[in-house]
C-alpha cells in the first residue's frame, strides 16, 4: 500500500498527477469541496458566527473513502487550489479526515508539470489559516446577505427571488446601464467624408475635421466646396510604436475569448479548468499579470528560434491592482514547445493564451504615422487624411490586432499615397451624412467582467458563477432586440453638382448583451432605494478589500463579520416592516371601454397588464406581456392590444383553433394542442391562413417517422435535447446517431435499450400507493410520490441483495418510509376556508388567470 496519501479536487487533476509521482504515492479526489454550510437553513451562530458545516448526502460514501485511505497512509498530502477555495477545501478534509498536523503537508503549485509537482513536494507548508478564514467570511457573509435580504424580496415583490451581495451590485449595473439608453436623447450632426485624387489619379480618403450641427451649414459648404481649389496645406510623418499586452489574468481572458473566439465566460473557464487540469497552462484563477524566470527564458528561446533575435524583448509586467497577488502568475503555456493540442475547442483557447503570452515577450512593433491636411483658407475647415505603414511588425507577428466595438468603424487608417505640400488635388466626391449620436453600449459578458474588475467587486473566481446566477435567476437575459427605423439625410457633391437624399437607416439593435427582465428592474430598484449601502458599488469593493487583509491577517474575521452584522440586520427589521410593495407600477390611462385605469405592473406570474384595481367589486383582468415588451416602456395602445388575446378563429379539422400567450411565449391552440409561434412573430398578427400554416406544420413534425411492433413513432426536440417517442416513452437519442436521418435500425436500438432498462428499473412496485423498490444509480432505493429514501441494512448490519428485495411486504417498505419521515403518510389537512377579505387602504396584487403553456415536445 502507498505510504503517501495525495488529495486534490478533481479526477482530472489527478489523472495527471498520478502520472508524475511514484509508485510511493497513490492520488485520490475529493470532487470539490466535501462539506458546506447546510442547504436548508442559515447555518451559521449569528451571536458567534460559528458555522454549522456539514458532509453533503452525495459526498459521505466519498468521505467514508478517504477516511479509509488515510488509516493505510504514513503522510497525507493536500494538493487542493492555490486560491483561497483550495486553502479551504484542504481544510475542511483535515477537519473531517481528523488529520494531525504531523501527518499532513499542504503542498501548492501553479502548474501541473512534474516539476511543479516535485518542488512542491520538497516545499510544503502547514495549512494558511488566513487564507481559510477569508474564504469563510466570504462564504458566510454572503450566506447572511442571501438568506436576510431575499425573504425581504419575497414579501416586498414576489416570492421566489433572491438576492445576494455580488449578483445584485452586477444587477444593478445592467438596469442603471439600461435606464441610460433608454434616457437617452439622440443629437443628429452632419459628418463631412471626401475623397480626392492627386495628379496621378490616386485616391485619398480624408474626413472634416469639425462636424456640423445643423443641414443648412453643412449644404453651405458644400456649395462652397464646389468653387474652391483643395491643396495639399501640409504633410507630417511621424514614428511610432505599438506594445504588446500584458499576459493573462482571469478577465483578460474572458474578454479576448469573447471577443476573439465569441466564447461566453462560463465556457472559457470550463475550458480553461481543462487546459489547466491536463497540464498544459498554469492555475487560471488569477489576478497577476507576473511571469516566473523560468517562463521569460521559455518564451524567449521559443521567440528567438522562431521568429529571431531582434523579435525578443523579455519583460515583466506589473499588476495594477493592489489586491492582486505578485507571488501567483499570470495565465501562461506550462511548455512554450507544445505550440498546439489535439482536442480543436480546447486547442483554439490555447492558442489564445500561447499567443498573447510570447506576444508579451515581443519587440514593440514600429509603425510610421502620416497625416495630410488638405484644404483652402477660403474654407472654414479643413479635411485630415491619416494613414499608418508598419514598419517593423514586432509582437504582431505573433497576435495581430483586434478591434473592439469600441473602436470607430470608419477609423480605418490606410496607407496613403505620396503627395507634397501645395499639390493641388480634385475631389472626386464630398459627402455629408446625418448622424446620430449613440448611447452606452449593453454590456457583453466580457464587459460586465471588465467593469465589475474596474469596481473592485468580485475576484477571479467569482465572476463566472456571478454572471451564470443572474441569468438563473431570470433578472437579466439576452434576447434579440429588433432594430427602430429612421431618416437621416445625406447630400453628396459630385462632379460640381449637390444631391440630397432621404434614407433609412437602422438603429437601436442588439443582441447576446444584457438586458433587465421586469423583475430584476423591479428587484434592482427594490434593492437600491431599501439597501444603499449594500448595493454601493464602493461598499461592495471594500468588503473585497476586507477579505484581502484577512487573507493577509491584517483584520479579524469574526470581528470584520460582527462590525457587517450590527449595521446589516437592523437594515432588514426596518425595510421588512416599512417599506412599501413594489411591483413597478405604471398608470398607463383609462381603458376607453370600462373606463378603469390601465396598469403596467410585476404580478405574482411576473411582469403584466391590469385593467381596474385590486380593491374594486369586479376584480380586475390581466394579460401577461409578449417577449420584448416592458412594463418600464410599453405604451397604453401596446397594452391594450394585449387583451384582444386569446382570440378564436375558425375551426380547423372540426377542433377549434384560438391564438393566446401562455407562460412559455405565444402559442396557436388547435383542440387541447398548444403550438408555440415562432420567435419574433407577433401573435396578434396571426390570421386564419397564418393559423392553419403553423397547425400544418405541426402534423409533419409530428407524424410518424417509422415504426416499431407497428404502432407509429415520432420524433422532435425537447428541453433535453432530441428525442424519439413511442407510446408515452420519451427515449433520447444520443449525438453518435444522425437525428436527422434515423435508420431503422437505430430507432430499434433505442427503443429496445430504453426498454429495457425500464423493465430493470423496478424491483417491486405498488403503483395505487405510489411506492416503489428501484435500482438506482448508487443502488436500489425506495421511491414515495417523488421523494426518495435508503434500504436501511438487515438485522446483521449487511445490506439486501435485489433477490431479498423482490419478498419484501408493502408494510415492511412503508416502516422504512415513516422511520426516515414521520410525516410521510400523515393526512394533509385541508385548507381552511376563506373569510372575506376587508378592504385595505393598500392594494396588493392578485393572482392573475394562469395560462397553459405551449407544448415543449
Amino acid at each position: 500500500m502507498s505510504k503517501n496519501l495525495v488529495i486534490v479536487e478533481s479526477p482530472a487533476k489527478a489523472k495527471t498527477i498520478q502520472k508524475y509521482l511514484g509508485k510511493d504515492f497513490e492520488v485520490k479526489s475529493s470532487f470539490g469541496h466535501i462539506r458546506d454550510l447546510p442547504k436548508k437553513g442559515m447555518g451559521i451562530d449569528l451571536a458567534t458566527f460559528s458555522p454549522d458545516y456539514e458532509v453533503s448526502a452525495d459526498k459521505k460514501k466519498l468521505v467514508s473513502e478517504l477516511k479509509a485511505a488515510v488509516k493505510k497512509a504514513e503522510m497525507v498530502w493536500l494538493a487542493s487550489d492555490e486560491d483561497r477555495e483550495g486553502e479551504a477545501i484542504a481544510w475542511h478534509l483535515a477537519d473531517e479526515l481528523k488529520l494531525k498536523p504531523e501527518n499532513r503537508k499542504r503542498i501548492v503549485f501553479h502548474e501541473i508539470t512534474k516539476n511543479a509537482i516535485l518542488k512542491a513536494i520538497d516545499n510544503p507548508r502547514d495549512i494558511d489559516q488566513n487564507l481559510v478564514n477569508a474564504q469563510q467570511a466570504r462564504r458566510l457573509l454572503d450566506r447572511i446577505v442571501g438568506f436576510e435580504m431575499s425573504p425581504v424580496l419575497w414579501k416586498k415583490v414576489k416570492p421566489g427571488l433572491s438576492a445576494g451581495r455580488v449578483q445584485s451590485v452586477a444587477v444593478r449595473l445592467i438596469v442603471e446601464r439600461e435606464k441610460e439608453i433608454r434616457d437617452f436623447k439622440p443629437k443628429a450632426s452632419f459628418k463631412l467624408d471626401s475623397v480626392f485624387l492627386n495628379k496621378t489619379n490616386q485616391e485619398i480618403a480624408a474626413k472634416l475635421k469639425k462636424d456640423f450641427e445643423k443641414e443648412e451649414d453643412a449644404e453651405k459648404f458644400l456649395e462652397l466646396a464646389k468653387v474652391t481649389e483643395f491643396k495639399v496645406l501640409n504633410v507630417e510623418t511621424r514614428p511610432g510604436t505599438r506594445s504588446a499586452s500584458a499576459p493573462f489574468t482571469t478577465s483578460t481572458l474572458q474578454q479576448e475569448a469573447s471577443s476573439r473566439l465569441g466564447y461566453n465566460v462560463t465556457n472559457t473557464m470550463r475550458l480553461a479548468q481543462r487546459l489547466y487540469e491536463e497540464g498544459y497552462i498554469t492555475y487560471m484563477r488569477t489576478d497577476s499579470v507576473n511571469l516566473s524566470q523560468e517562463a521569460i527564458e521559455g518564451a524567449k528561446k521559443q521567440i528567438t528560434s522562431e521568429y529571431g533575435s531582434e523579435y525578443s524583448s523579455p519583460r515583466n509586467y506589473t499588476t495594477k491592482s493592489a489586491s492582486a497577488q505578485e507571488a501567483h502568475e499570470a495565465i501562461r503555456p506550462t511548455d512554450f514547445a507544445v505550440k498546439s493540442i489535439g482536442d480543436a475547442q480546447l486547442n483554439r483557447l490555447y492558442q489564445l493564451i500561447y499567443r498573447r503570452t510570447l506576444a508579451s515577450q515581443m519587440a514593440n512593433a514600429k509603425i510610421e504615422k502620416t497625416v495630410i491636411e488638405i484644404g483652402n483658407p477660403k474654407l472654414p475647415q479643413n479635411f485630415e487624411a491619416q494613414g499608418e505603414v508598419i514598419i517593423f511588425d514586432g509582437f504582431l507577428k505573433a497576435y495581430g490586432i483586434v478591434k473592439t466595438e469600441e473602436d470607430d468603424e470608419e477609423n480605418n487608417e490606410k496607407l496613403l499615397p505620396k503627395v507634397s505640400v501645395g499639390e493641388i488635388l480634385d475631389y472626386k466626391r464630398i459627402t455629408a451624412t446625418e448622424k446620430f449620436t449613440r448611447p452606452s453600449a449593453r454590456y457583453t459578458e466580457a464587459g460586465l467582467v471588465k467593469k465589475l474588475e474596474e469596481l473592485g467587486i468580485g475576484r477571479p473566481s467569482t465572476y463566472a458563477p456571478t454572471i451564470q446566477t443572474i441569468q438563473n435567476r431570470e433578472y437579466v437575459d439576452k434576447h434579440e432586440i429588433d432594430p427602430q427605423i429612421r431618416e437621416i439625410v445625406k447630400m453628396s457633391l459630385v462632379k460640381d453638382k449637390i444631391k440630397k437624399e432621404v434614407l433609412e437607416e437602422k438603429f437601436g439593435g442588439d443582441k447576446n448583451k444584457f438586458i433587465p427582465t421586469d423583475t430584476g428592474e423591479v428587484v434592482s430598484d427594490f434593492l437600491t432605494n431599501n439597501f444603499t449601502e449594500i448595493l454601493d458599488y464602493g461598499f461592495t469593493a471594500r468588503v473585497e478589500e476586507s477579505f484581502d487583509e484577512i487573507a493577509n491577517g491584517d483584520q479579524k474575521w469574526k470581528e470584520m463579520m460582527t462590525d457587517f452584522y450590527s449595521k446589516f440586520h437592523p437594515r432588514i427589521e426596518d425595510v421588512e416592516e416599512n417599506a412599501e410593495r413594489a411591483t413597478g407600477d405604471r398608470l398607463l390611462g383609462v381603458d376607453p371601454k370600462t373606463g378603469k385605469n390601465v396598469h403596467a405592473r410585476i404580478g405574482r406570474f411576473g411582469a403584466m397588464i391590469q385593467i381596474g384595481e385590486t380593491e374594486d367589486e369586479e376584480k380586475p383582468i390581466f394579460a401577461s406581456l409578449m417577449t420584448g415588451q416592458n412594463i418600464a416602456t410599453i405604451t397604453f395602445e401596446e397594452a391594450l392590444e394585449l387583451f384582444r388575446l386569446p382570440f378564436d378563429l375558425s375551426e380547423v379539422d372540426g377542433q377549434p383553433v384560438s391564438v393566446g400567450v401562455g407562460r412559455f411565449g405565444p402559442y396557436v391552440k388547435w383542440g387541447e394542442t398548444y403550438i408555440s409561434i415562432p420567435k419574433g412573430e407577433d401573435p396578434l398578427s396571426v390570421d386564419q391562413k397564418r393559423a392553419e400554416e403553423i397547425i400544418n406544420e405541426k402534423k409533419i413534425a409530428d407524424a410518424p417517422i417509422a415504426t416499431y411492433k407497428g404502432e407509429g413513432v415520432t420524433k422532435g426536440t425537447g428541453r433535453f435535447g432530441p428525442f424519439i417517442k413511442y407510446r408515452s416513452i420519451f427515449v433520447n437519442v444520443p449525438k453518435k446517431y444522425d437525428f436527422d436521418n434515423l435508420s431503422q435500425g437505430d430507432i430499434n436500438e433505442l427503443i429496445d435499450a430504453k426498454l429495457e432498462k425500464e423493465a430493470n428499473r423496478y424491483i417491486q412496485q405498488w403503483e395505487k400507493e405510489k411506492i416503489s423498490i428501484e435500482n438506482g444509480r448508487w443502488g436500489p432505493f425506495v421511491k414515495f410520490g417523488k421523494a426518495m429514501f435508503k434500504i436501511p441494512k438487515k438485522a446483521d448490519d449487511t445490506k439486501y441483495e435485489g433477490e431479498e428485495l423482490k419478498d419484501i411486504s408493502l408494510d415492511e417498505v412503508k416502516k422504512w418510509i415513516t422511520d426516515q419521515d414521520p410525516k410521510a403518510f400523515a393526512e394533509k389537512k385541508k385548507p381552511a376556508a376563506k373569510k372575506p377579505a376587508a378592504k385595505k387602504a393598500t392594494t396588493t396584487a392578485k393572482k392573475p388567470a394562469v395560462k397553459k403553456p405551449a407544448s415543449k415536445k
